[in-house]
């Protein structure tokens, strides 16, 4: 559904966006992520034709963006991360009128506006004026916007912004439904929606691709690095220093806790456990001990650790 081939987008002398490659199958669920500035933003708007990008190429459902400018819009459904609606008419009205400006007409629009209506689940407020609305229902809105020309492929940046938990579990359940017919682009800072709704993964940063695999496989090649956290009531500036003499131990990253306890996360090698030799060494040097685990992993612990800074 997406090939994107060496793509780059530069503003003058800034490089948003270097030569990043990936693919999207066609039924995939794909959550694309990245700190703030990180080129997210740059890239979904040169898929959908607002911006030209400086170099490589991309093809959405086998048409060129750049050559084929239009027939890819046809078969994209955009939702910016703030949708820009026109909050003077009627929800019904102004599904009507975007229809309209696709070309849509008769009983072809009266019947896709009926099926958008109930799919986005705003058949009991269809009559209501757009600015009367709640966040939520105007991301709907925005929703049933991008859907009512039956497209290939949805791209959706940040579809849950500025929402309440109920809402946010709300537009997941209705993302997992759109699944099911839909290619999804799914742009968000919110990784626990990502974890439960894609099957795929899209890291960038600094407008470089960092990873791009499955939810599970990124996990999992955290817990076989290994983490282990330890709270020693021992100085940062001894400890540390005899925690990374460990054969095994790649990074050991520290925080100072209350009444001279700190935390120490201990990076290992692929499977190992190091918890009988950390608790060995807190006895050696006589350290009160009082937690000692290996941690499973997040996606949020992959993201931090790809995009992290220090």
């Amino acid at each position: 559904m997406i090939e994107i081939a060496d793509l780059s987008k530069r503003y003058g002398r800034h490089l948003a966006v270097d030569k990043i490659s990936f693919e999207v199958a066609r039924g995939e669920i794909v959550g694309f992520l990245g700190p703030n500035g990180a080129g997210k933003t740059t890239t979904l708007r040169m898929l959908t034709g607002f911006l030209p990008p400086t170099s490589g190429a991309a093809r959405i459902a086998g048409h060129d963006i750049f050559r084929e400018s239009l027939e890819v819009r046809k078969r994209i459904g955009y939702m910016p991360e703030n949708v820009p609606l026109y909050t003077e008419m009627r929800v019904k009205e102004y599904l009507r009128f975007r229809g309209g400006l696709r070309g849509m007409g008769g009983s072809h629009l009266r019947k896709r506006l009926g099926e958008v209506l109930d799919l986005c689940g705003l058949t009991d407020v269809r009559r209501k004026m757009i600015k009367t609305l709640s966040k939520g229902y105007r991301q709907r809105v925005g929703l049933a916007d991008a859907l009512i020309h039956e497209p290939d492929l949805l791209i959706l940046d940040e579809p849950t912004n500025g929402l309440d938990p109920n809402q946010i579990r709300a537009i997941r359940r209705l993302i997992q439904n759109l699944g099911e017919k839909h290619t999804i682009l799914l742009s968000t800072h919110i990784l626990s929606e990502v974890e439960m709704t894609c099957n795929k993964v899209v890291i960038i940063d600094g407008g470089r691709i960092k990873a791009a695999d499955t939810p599970e496989n990124l996990v999992n090649s955290m817990r076989r690095a290994g983490r282990i956290t330890v709270e020693l009531q021992a100085p940062i500036s001894i400890a540390e220093p005899l925690l990374n003499s460990i054969d095994v131990v790649t990074k050991v990253n520290s925080q100072s806790l209350q009444d001279g306890w700190n935390r120490f996360t201990v990076f290992v090698a692929p499977n190992t456990d190091t918890r009988l030799k950390l608790s060995n060494l807190a006895i050696e040097n006589r350290w009160p001990l009082r937690a000692l685990s290996r941690g499973t992993g997040t996606l949020e612990e992959v993201f931090v650790e790809l995009t992290r800074k220090d």
